[in-house]
């Protein structure tokens, strides 16, 4: 099961490139993001482009901000198979996963990290996606996806992810996007 909320950028106001002030089930910590639809062109990604072969209408970009960044808080499971007692022995394993691109070859890009904390809020463990740059992509306006998969620490009880979209580049558009936003568990049941 996915533990992000509005991963998918489908959820809320927006659909055009204008700056949103708020995103469903995540915190604007900085700038102003824009969850834009693959059908609005204008150079932006459409659905014939490189992305996620299941994807919905619309996607995140940076908006017009040099620096956009979204957070999320999500508390792990307290029971269960992937709850407390299984990370704390080490059972529980994790995968994080994204569509990250920009636009033709520009430099513009879009990073996710999650950042495991324990009861206190201590950052125990750190990860990061990207950001995918025009080499990356051969030059096209797409995205393309990164995964990185790893044992959640012991002593984690929730997990932060923070997905920053930062201009590189001249003009007013941070073109920096991301799709597909995606954090689940698994019981590793000892076979590592």
């Amino acid at each position: 099961m996915n533990l992000v909320v509005n991963g998918d950028a489908e959820s809320g106001a927006g659909g055009t490139a204008d700056p949103v002030a708020e995103v469903r089930g995540w915190r604007v910590a900085q700038g102003a993001p824009a969850l834009i639809a693959y059908s609005l062109g204008g150079g932006y990604p459409t659905a014939s482009d490189p992305g996620p072969a299941r994807r919905g209408s619309r996607f995140f970009s940076g908006g017009n901000s040099a620096r956009t960044a979204l957070v999320q808080d999500i508390p792990l499971p307290g029971t269960g198979p992937t709850g407390r007692r299984a990370v704390d022995a080490g059972r529980v394993r994790y995968t994080l996963s994204a569509w990250l691109g920009g636009y033709a070859g520009q430099e513009d890009g879009a990073r996710l990290s999650v950042e495991f904390r324990d009861a206190k809020g201590t950052p125990v463990a750190l990860s990061v996606l990207g950001p995918v740059g025009a080499g990356d992509r051969q030059g096209r306006t797409g995205l393309v996806e990164r995964t990185a998969e790893a044992a959640v620490p012991p002593t984690a009880r929730s997990a932060r992810l923070l997905l920053v979209f930062t201009r590189s580049g001249g003009g007013t558009s941070n073109d920096g996007y991301a799709d597909a936003l995606s954090l689940t568990l698994s019981a590793d049941g000892g076979h590592r």
